[in-house]
This record gives C-alpha cells, structure tokens and sequence, in this order.
C-alpha cells in the first residue's frame, strides 16, 4: 500500500526568544510566555449587552447562533448588532468567497501574505516568532474586516500519517502551550479573536467525523488539553472551535463535559464556541452542552440545527428563551469586547495586509525553522564565490505551496521558491542548470480496506519519467554541486485524510538515488511537513536540510541557510521514526481504529514513548544541527530544594566552539525516578533560545514552575507533586543530553 492516503469515509465537509540582544543572557521560554499573557475578556459591556438582548425578537436572537453566510452569522441592523465574520487562516487570511457556496468571490483586494504552517512556525522553538506570528496575520485580518481568525490549530501529532501533521505544531504539550499563549496574543492585540482548535482530542483525519475518541482522564488532561487550557487561561482566546469527533461517546459539539465542565467551570472561559463546519447533529443538545455558534451545515442557512429547527423547539417548550439569550450575550460580549460595537468602535485596529513588513515577518519565522539534518562532509554552506555551476532539481524548486489540498490555503501575490532565491542571490557568473526529475501526479481514487474500515484510497503515481531522470542526471553531471528539492506537496500532506505509509511519494528515492550517482556532491532538501521513510536517503547523502511549507518568503529562507547567510536553528518539533510500526498509535495497534479509537499509548506520545521503550528513532525530537558546534556546561540551580509553590531557576552556559555566530536550542527534560505512577523517561518541561556568537558563551536560564512537574491522580481528580528528587537533563535534542541537575521537592 505504497504511497496511498486514506481519504475520510464520512461525507467531507464543504468546506523564545530569538534573542534580538546580542549581548547577556538569554531567556526562558517560560519568562517569554509569560510576557505575552492576553487580555482577559472585559464584562463591563454586560449591562448593555443585556439591554440589546431585551430588545430582540426570539428570531433576531437565534439568528446570532447560526451560520447565515459561509462565513458569518446574520446580524440585527436595527439594533447596530453587525455580523460576524470570520475567516479560515492556518497559513495566512483565506480569500474571500461567495456568501452562499465556496466559490471563489473573485476579488481583487483579497490578497494576503502566505504564513508558514505550524510545522514550520513549531521547528523556530521562539515564542517570539510565535508572538510576530500571530501579531502580523492579526493585523492582516483586521485589514479584511474580520471578527474571528479560525486559528491556530495545535492538537497533538499522535501520528506521523496525520494530514494535518503538517499544520498542528507539535507532539509535545509543554511545546505547544509555550508557542500558543504568545501567538494567541499576538492576533486579539488587533481586536480580532482568534478560535482555537480543535477541542478537542482531534488527531487524525480518517472518520473524523465519526471516531469515538477514548482515552484516561490522566492522559486527556496531561497529553491533550494543556495547550487548550493555556490558550484560554495565559492568552484569553476570545473563541474555540469544537471538533468533528466525538469523546468518550459525545460529538465535541454536544459535550457537556468538554464544553461546560472543563472549558467554562474548570477555566473560567468566557468567550463563544464556534462548531467546525457541519459539525453540530443535534439542536437542544448541542446547545444546551455549550456551542454558541453553528457553521456550516450543508443545508440552506434557515435548515441548520440552530436555525429554524431551534425556534420550533423554542416555541414548543423544548429549550427555554433564557437558554438563547444566554449564548445571543455570549456572542454580543465577543463583539463588544472586540470593539465592533459600542463606544469603543471608532478605536478598533485598522491593520494592514501583503505588506514589506508582513513578508519580512514571514522571512523570519522561516529562516528559523529550516532544520539541518545531516553534513557530515561540510558540502554546505555553499560557498558561492567558488562555483561555476549548480544543479537544481526537484519539483519543489519550482512548487508553489500557499494553495492545494483540502481546506484553506491563501490567495497571495508573493511566493518565492527556491529557484526564484538562487536565481535572485547566486552571482551572475554561477550557471544554474534545472531540471524537475519527477512529476506530482496522482491516480483515480479506488476503495480498500485498512482493518475493519474501509476508506477511499488516493494513490501516488511513483513510476518515474526516464526522460525526465536522464535530464535531472545530465545536470547533476555537468555541475559542481547538486541541489535536490524533494518531498512532498499540499495535496499530499491535507485535511480530511491521512497518509498510508510513510513512504516518498512520486519514486523520489529513486530518482535522488540517480542524482547522487551522477554527483556525490549533492544535497537533499525537503520540502514538507511530517515525517517520512528517509532511511535509505540518510544513508546515502551527507547533506540533508528540512524545510516545510514555510510561506510566501520559504525560497529565500531556505537559500539563505544553504549559502550561510543564515545559519539553521531549526529543531524538528516531532519524532521522526524508522519505520511507522515504532511510533505509539501504530505500535498499540491503535490507529485508525473504526467506530472507536482507544490511545492506548497513554501518556507516551511521541518522544515519550521512544525514551521510555528505548526505540531508537531516525531523527529524535528536538534534533537539528548548525553550521557551528555548541558546547553545554556548569548546570545548576538556584537553590537545591524547593517547595511546591516555587519556581525553579535552572542556569546552563553555552558555549560556541565553532567559527561561525549560531542559535542553539538548550532543551530541559525532567525525569523522576522511583514514582508510584507510570511516567515517560523525559518530559520538555522548558527550553531557551539564545544568539552565541562565534567562540563567545551565553548563560541559558529556563525557568521550572514546580507546579510542571505534576502528574494527573486519576483517583484524587488533582494534579499532585510527589515530593522526591527529579533530575533536569539539558541537551539539544531529547536523545542528546549533555547535562545533568537534580533537586528535591518538598
């Protein structure tokens, strides 16, 4: 089943710093976070908020709650009630549609800058980058008018086969929190409200709308929900998109428990619950477990659960009026909080979109992303004042990435590849011989079956073209050096399904194969989002970088670390493994399941699992060279007993021994011995990024709350410290470790 993707069964939708300073220490990731904390919704809006809703009919209400254009409730004019409007926005603001289908509105004013994915915005290990992140795609949203940004999606990568592995960040929880606070921020500093998703527990493509996810309480609340509830509680996201799944026998849209319980009771939300799109089943239940706002429904507009099937069961005495008022104030308080309303309206961020800067900020995110992977003969950087000539092949050379796939991609004027960068930055003198070595084509769906589901299966086509390889061969040949852009695209990689395998697609192993026969001076350089069988390629290269779907400026990021004007500071934000059935969810057996999934797998997702088990991956988490060499030393803390109230101030010096300036990632693991409860053999429970210029040493300080070094009691329902001694182990990557402190907990 080479090269295949499982397609959803169920009917698819219509749908840390980088260090500016250059001097002194760096900073904790946690002091970062912690800096971009949000603004809390303000409640001194509700007595006029209460005001307005005493004036709506039972309609003008329910109209709120409801999809009435694709992307917009309906408003009430009389009363200066506007719309809603939202936007799709994973990789940057989606071009505008027609109010009644997708059809493209044909605008010419809708162009946006095209972000990197959340891979690429995750490989940064910044939360600064985050903050820029969400800062500039807020602005660019304001600039269309826009209310709500359908961003960011981080649930865990539970599986390298995910179709949104690509955009859903990272598989660590710790990770994901530090980078979501700071990008949650940045987007609401623009009077638009982001919607965090998807709530929750939504980590695969297949049956989404139908797997009834299952899971331990300790697991949910340890694995699956700590980025949610920072999201809410540190960044004071405005809105949260409930997914399509259901959990623990619920659809998320109709889960008291996940809704009302945890989300409102537990974390004190205050803003709205928007469905994904079609995504609600039921009227009274839903509403009643907490969603404020239906989407999507393929149905006309008046047809949806909360249209008018809900002003019947409001008439019949099924749902009480109080009920819609309370989710009609919801949606007011978002608004007026917002300034779309109210006294404040004429102080509401204007913004600005595909601007020099907007592009900038894309530049920078992705030129800290690109993950180093292997030199083991120092081919690069290339030094381009000794070349005559290169070879560039690979479709991705020339792939444009901001659309494709199923879902949401950005209309964008500004997409520079990797030819567009070594055409623009080579000296003229440098003869560029091209070649595309492989074509991006796919066969006619089919259906199979994969256990007891049967999905439709969309193939690769992987024969190559032996014209096409002799002429990627012939300019590997005549030229110094070859530079191959491989890996895969956003039809591959998308919403609503889920690869088959691991495998390359389009027979690209074979034909880099062809091209290192021809020039053992070549490079390999990806271009895609989740991890893939590189096995044999590492093998046989000893150059690789990783790139991602990196935005509208991803060609010169990515030629800018070839030719060292910036050196890779990237860490991979997943565990690459060597063959899938290593991975957890495949391991267990547990992945796609059928009508149920069980993640059997527990607490042991990604890295914790291959820590724990001693299965030894391809690439470890965290794992990413440079072009300098870094040393770690004297580890300590500020004290060496702690209480459970206190923060622990962890310092390490790092040093650079190479001869180039670099960016290292000095990661914290905590370990415990000895617990009564199972743990993993590591935990990210805190990182820095800092800026070491050549031969010089910076001391890294990473802040521990001892509150992070809680396990969820099952029994109790409390997170508990158990007193006892925990070992920080500081290293670059999860599996290089170059140092070691321990401290007590009282």
């Amino acid at each position: 089943m080479k090269n295949k993707i499982l397609c959803l069964s169920a009917a698819l939708v219509l749908v840390m710093a980088s260090c500016k300073k250059e001097t002194g220490d760096a900073t904790a990731s946690g002091d970062i976070a912690a800096t971009y904390e949000g603004t809390p919704m303000s409640d001194k809006y509700d007595a006029e908020i209460n005001k307005i809703v005493s004036q709506m009919t039972l309609e003008e209400k329910i109209g709120l709650l409801h999809g009435y254009s694709m992307f917009t409730n309906k408003g009430v004019e009389r009363l200066g009630v506007p719309e809603v409007h939202m936007a799709d926005g994973p990789l940057g603001v989606r071009e505008e549609i027609s109010r009644d289908s997708w059809a493209p509105a044909g605008n010419t004013d809708d162009f946006a800058t095209y972000y990197p994915a959340g891979g690429g915005l995750s490989a940064t290990w910044n939360p600064e980058m985050a903050h820029t992140f969400g800062r500039s795609i807020g602005e660019e949203a304001r600039a269309r008018q826009k209310d709500v940004l359908l961003a960011p999606a981080f649930n865990i990568i539970r599986t390298p086969l995910g179709g949104r592995t690509y955009e859903y960040m990272t598989e660590d929880p710790f990770l994901n929190k530090t980078l979501v606070v700071p990008y949650v921020t940045g987007v609401q500093q623009n009077d638009v409200a982001v919607c965090i998703k998807h709530y929750a527990a939504n980590n695969q493509e297949t049956n989404r709308g139908t797997v009834d996810v299952q899971m331990d309480e300790r697991t949910l609340r340890e694995i699956y929900l700590p980025a949610f509830e920072d999201a809410v509680k540190k960044g004071h996201a405005y809105s949260v998109m409930g997914a399509y799944n259901k959990f623990r026998g619920d659809y998320l849209c109709e889960n008291p428990y996940m809704l009302q319980n945890i989300l409102r009771d537990e974390w004190g939300f205050k803003g709205i619950v928007i469905s994904d799109w079609a995504a609600v089943h039921t009227t009274k239940k839903a509403l009643e477990a907490g969603t404020d706002l239906e989407m999507g429904t393929p149905l006309a507009f008046d047809d949806f659960y909360f249209a008018n099937p809900l002003i019947k069961a409001v008439k019949d005495g099924q749902v009480s009026e109080a009920e819609i008022d309370k989710h009609a104030k919801r949606i007011l308080k978002m608004l007026f909080n917002l300034k779309a309303m109210g006294s404040d309206k004429n102080s509401r961020a204007i913004g600005s979109i595909a601007t020099e800067a907007h592009y900038k900020d894309a530049y920078n995110i992705a030129s800290e992303s690109v993950v180093l992977l292997k030199n083991t003969e120092n081919l690069l950087p290339l030094n381009a004042d000794q070349l005559k000539s290169v070879a560039v092949i690979g479709a991705n050379a020339t792939q444009k990435h901001a659309q494709g796939g199923f879902g949401a991609g950005v209309k964008t004027k500004h997409e520079i590849t990797p030819l567009d960068a070594l055409k623009a930055k080579l000296p003229q003198s440098v003869a560029i011989n091209y070649a595309q070595g492989y074509k991006t084509e796919f066969k006619p769906k089919k259906e199979m079956k994969f256990g007891e589901v049967t999905q439709e299966v969309k193939e690769t086509v992987n024969d190559l073209d032996p014209k096409m390889v002799a002429e990627a061969v012939a300019a590997a040949k005549k030229s110094d050096v070859a530079v191959l852009f491989v890996g895969a695209n956003r039809d591959y990689e998308t919403e609503a399904s889920d690869r088959a395998d691991l495998s390359l697609p389009f027979g690209q192993e074979k034909l880099i194969a062809a091209v290192k026969a021809a020039n053992p001076k070549t490079i390999v350089v990806f271009v895609a989002g989740a991890p893939y069988d590189i096995n044999n390629v590492v093998a046989t290269n000893s150059a690789i970088v990783w790139g991602w779907y990196n935005g509208s400026e991803a060609g010169n990021a990515i030629v800018d670390v070839l030719l060292g004007k910036v050196n890779p500071s990237g860490k991979l934000p997943w565990t690459m493994p060597k063959k899938i059935q290593d991975s957890p969810a495949h391991a267990t057996n547990s992945f796609p399941g059928g009508a149920t999934e069980e993640y059997k797998e527990g607490i042991l997702v990604g890295y914790r699992w291959f820590d724990t088990k001693n299965v030894e991956p391809l690439y470890p988490f965290g794992y990413g060279l440079s072009y300098t060499k870094f040393e770690l030393a004297n580890a300590k803390t500020d004290k060496k007993e702690y209480s459970q109230d206190d923060t622990i101030t962890v310092t390490v010096e790092v040093k650079n021994t190479g001869k180039a300036d670099g960016k290292e990632v000095v990661q914290l693991y905590s370990s415990k011995t000895g617990s009564k409860v199972e743990r993993a053999a590591k935990e990210l429970k805190g990182f820095a990024k800092v800026l070491v210029n050549a031969g010089g040493s910076k001391t890294a300080t990473i802040k521990v709350s001892v509150k992070e070094l809680a396990y969820y009691d099952n029994a109790t329902k409390k997170w508990t410290v158990e007193p006892g001694a925990y070992t920080f182990k500081l290293g670059n990557s999860s599996r290089d470790i170059k140092q070691e402190v321990t401290v007590m907990v009282k």
